[in-house]
Parts: C-alpha cells; sequence; structure tokens
C-alpha cells in the first residue's frame, strides 16, 4: 500500500507541485508579513522628503522651455506635468527629460488625499544667495525643491498651500518572483525607475551648421533622461554624439545628403535604436520622430 502511494505521488505532474509551492509561499508571505514591520509595503517605496512652489500660468517659462531648452513645452509635447528642479536635483541637466512622482504630505488643510503626479524635469530653478536655504532661498542647496505649473500643482493640493511639503520618489521598489520550470525564487524586491509615459515616437530636433550638427532629443519615454547618444549616415558607423547641455547632443562630422539613424540609451541601461529617422535631403531647423521606449 505504500509503495503504491509513493508511486502516485511521484507521477504527479511538476505543474502541481509548482502550483502549490506558489501557494505554500504566497501563504507564508502573507503571514510573515502580518507578524513583521520591515516587511511592510512602506518600505518597498523610496519617497523621499522635499518642498514645492508654483508659478501662474501665464509664465513665459512654458513658451522658452526652461533650461533644458526643449522650447514651447505643449507644441514639444509635456503638456503642464513638468517641473523645474533646484540645483540639489538638477544634476548640471543630465537630469532632464527624467520623471518624479510627487505627493503632498503633512497638511490636512490643502493637500489633497490619496493624490499624487507624475512630472517631467524640464527646467531648472536657479539659488538665490541672498537669502538662506531655510529663510527664502527655496532652491537653495542642499533642499530637494520641486516648481510645478499651477495645473500640476493642484492635482495634489489647493494652491493656498504655497510652499508645501512633499514627498517624492524617481524609482519605485516592486516585489517580484522568478518562477522556472522546475523551481520558485524567493520574493525579492526590485528598484524600478518611474517610468515617463509619452504620446508618439522620440523626436529629434536637428541643429547646426556646415559640419556641426546638434540634437536636442525629447519626448524620451521610460527612463526620460539620455546618458549616450551615437548617430550613423548612410555613409559612415555609429559615432558617438557629446553633451552639449541638457538634453543637447552634438558631433563634428559632415552627414549632409545621408539619411540619419540614432541610437539613443536611457539613464536605466536600455538602448533604443531608430533607423533612418532623417531622410537624406534633411536640413537644420527640422524634426524628425523616431521609435519609443517602452512605458
Amino acid at each position: 500500500m505504500t509503495a503504491a502511494l509513493n508511486l502516485n505521488l511521484l507521477q504527479v505532474p511538476t505543474f502541481f507541485v509548482l502550483l502549490f509551492q506558489l501557494l505554500f509561499a504566497t501563504v507564508a508571505a502573507h503571514f510573515s508579513s502580518s507578524s513583521s514591520s520591515s516587511t511592510s509595503p512602506a518600505t518597498l517605496s523610496e519617497w523621499r522628503s522635499g518642498r514645492a512652489t508654483f508659478y501662474a500660468a501665464a509664465d513665459p517659462r512654458d513658451a522658452v522651455g526652461g533650461a533644458c531648452g526643449y522650447g514651447d513645452l505643449v507644441k514639444a509635447g509635456y503638456g503642464m506635468a513638468t517641473v523645474g528642479l533646484s540645483e540639489s536635483l538638477f544634476e548640471r541637466g543630465q537630469i532632464c527629460g527624467a520623471c518624479f512622482e510627487l505627493r503632498c504630505v503633512d497638511d490636512l488643510r490643502w493637500c489633497i488625499p490619496g493624490t499624487s503626479i507624475i512630472v517631467t524635469a524640464t527646467n531648472f530653478c536657479a539659488p538665490n544667495y541672498g537669502f538662506p536655504a531655510d529663510g527664502g532661498g527655496h532652491c537653495n542647496p542642499p533642499n530637494n525643491h520641486f516648481v510645478l505649473p499651477i495645473e500640476a500643482f493642484e492635482k495634489i493640493a489647493i494652491w493656498k498651500a504655497a510652499n508645501m511639503p512633499v514627498h517624492y520618489r524617481r524609482n519605485e521598489m516592486v516585489a517580484c518572483r522568478m518562477i522556472s520550470e522546475t523551481s520558485i525564487a524567493p520574493l525579492t524586491a526590485v528598484n524600478n525607475l518611474i517610468k515617463c509615459r509619452k504620446e508618439g515616437g522620440v523626436r529629434f530636433t536637428l541643429d547646426g551648421s556646415g559640419i556641426f550638427l546638434s540634437v536636442l532629443i525629447g519626448n524620451v519615454g521610460g527612463a526620460g533622461d539620455i546618458t549616450a547618444v551615437k548617430v550613423k549616415g548612410s555613409r559612415t558607423g555609429w559615432l558617438p554624439m557629446g553633451r552639449n547641455w541638457g538634453q543637447n547632443w552634438h558631433l563634428n562630422a559632415d552627414l549632409k545628403n545621408q539619411p540619419l539613424s540614432f541610437e539613443i540609451t536611457g539613464s536605466d541601461g536600455i538602448t533604443l535604436t531608430s533607423y533612418n529617422v532623417a531622410p537624406k535631403g534633411w536640413d537644420f531647423g527640422q524634426s524628425f520622430e523616431g521609435k519609443q521606449f517602452e512605458s
């Protein structure tokens, strides 16, 4: 009888064994999280403290695009979901295009409960050393300060909040479990960037003169900020471009009368290649649309 029972157990399909293991691990994780505060959901998010202010809807900074050089932010596809960053956050423009999630905290009078917004870094809030950091110099180091259009500000707080405390994050921790055909790995936390979600493809705006080529890269999904760029003509290999400022990249090479392809890498290490973005007859001052990162 015992031998027959053991034989039947050996014949149980692997699928059911894995299913039982998954159910057991889920139940164990539930009881573990109920008895230990160290695995509470709050520890799976890297929220940091900062402050936020707003500017009026008619402010011209939306038309000129700010320190990142995106131009008219509405026409460029960013709308009002944008933000200017203090010096402690701006990283000399390398952060341009990155997305942050913000939520209002600590003030029940002005905060809109249960809300958060995702905004794209498009501008720089310059420090004012005529005031101390804790006495009017909102964007002075070491302050982590965000300057929002009032349309974005009012998604998370009433405008009367003025200079309000916020929590922000650029990364979020998500729980995941790797499952193969033969085993189930323990539950682990993975650090993911807050994704930028954009309509249409990445936009490449060409500028320059003669053999000097400057490319503004905008409307970038995924990580949002670009750390490396290469360009390829029909008669060249892949040529690395240097960062000029913000998300403006440049190169000295004669690429006229050649279709242009671009390879861009986000701060998350993901690379996107768009072939023949600009046709053979491209000219300075024109914009072209390539592929888009997954969001």
